[in-house]
């Protein structure tokens, strides 16, 4: 399944509507942090391995693109 996701800092949640999902994060944008986190968070919200979770664009976006799997 394709997901757009935009992601906000600071907050830590996840609000899941349709295929469009927002995503708080903690982590800094810096060094892929913030996507690893955004990964376990998807992980652990969908109930699937972190590996079956991929960004398919915008690694260095607020807006991107996840496919899960």
């Amino acid at each position: 399944m394709i997901y757009e996701v935009e992601v906000k800092f600071h907050k830590s949640f996840v609000e899941v509507d349709g295929n469009r999902i927002l995503v708080g994060l903690t982590s800094k944008p810096e060094k892929g942090e913030a996507n690893r986190e955004l990964v376990v968070k998807l992980a652990k919200h969908f109930k699937v391995p972190t590996a079956n979770i991929r960004i398919v664009s915008g690694l260095k976006s607020k807006r991107k693109i996840v496919e899960i799997f």
